[in-house]
């Protein structure tokens, strides 16, 4: 019996050494692989240094090239807009290091634009806007800084560069649309089955909601009537049946 107990307690002994055994080997693997990771990600970082510096003028002119440039950084975890501690560089952002002030002046003066234009229908649209609408509305102003032409992806990287701020800006996809919230209120998936349904169509009815959706009475006036608080929809009397409309539909039309 005692020679039974030493042997079980030899493996019990020999399989806790391998596992420690195991257990150092893969954080020595883990620390080697994430070294790795980090070496590659710095010669990325560099070569789309070289990049910026060479296509500086078509960064600045062309929106398309500008766009599929700032997708280049997002690939590799480059914020364009970030700031950067770069002692080198006298610290600012990735746009101001690689190409001057002006592209990096261009974002955050549209930014300002994006916020002005959201507070500015926020009661026609209840803080919901489709990017090209307020693009659209932007350029009605006037031109921004350093001249250059504004994209729906320009307005998307100045939205999102609010993002350190908690200001409440996102951007959502409803339907095949991108839009603008500039309110912190999330909506339920009732709400945002009509608002899809509103970015398709223009307008909802009722009898549209009941024989698309097999939603009863009471489900549709709560979703309407919460959506009308917000003054997401707009309300038409004059038709056969009541309509609802969407406000971006109607001002972008």
């Amino acid at each position: 019996m005692r020679k039974g107990k030493g042997v079980g307690l030899s493996a019990f002994s020999n399989r806790q050494i391998a596992a420690q055994s195991y257990a150092s080997h893969g954080s020595a693997l883990r620390s080697s692989h994430l070294t790795s990771l980090e070496t590659q990600l710095s010669v990325f970082q560099s070569l789309l240094a070289q990049f910026a510096n060479t296509h500086a003028k078509d960064i600045k002119s062309n929106p398309t090239f500008r766009a599929e440039f700032a997708r280049m950084c997002n690939a590799i975890g480059v914020d364009p807009l970030a700031s950067s501690n770069n002692s080198k560089k006298g610290g600012g952002s990735f746009w101001s290091q690689m190409l001057g002030g002006s592209v990096n002046d261009f974002y955050f003066e549209l930014a300002v634009k994006v916020v002005e234009t959201c507070r500015e229908t926020r009661a026609e649209n209840g803080g919901l806007i489709a990017v090209e609408q307020c693009r659209k509305k932007i350029i009605e102003k006037g031109i921004v800084a350093g001249g250059m032409e504004v994209t729906d992806d320009d307005i998307l990287c100045a939205v999102k560069s609010l993002g350190p701020l908690e200001s409440g800006f996102t951007i959502l996809s409803i339907g095949r649309n991108q839009m603008i919230r500039s309110v912190p209120k999330e909506f339920n998936k009732d709400q945002s089955r009509v608002l899809e349904a509103l970015q398709a169509l223009g307008y909802v009815t009722e009898s549209m909601l009941e024989a698309n959706l097999q939603w009863d009475q009471a489900r549709i006036k709560t979703v309407i009537e919460d959506l009308m608080a917000d003054s997401l929809v707009w309300v038409d009397l004059q038709a056969d049946e009541i309509e609802y409309w969407s406000p971006t539909f109607i001002k972008g039309g």
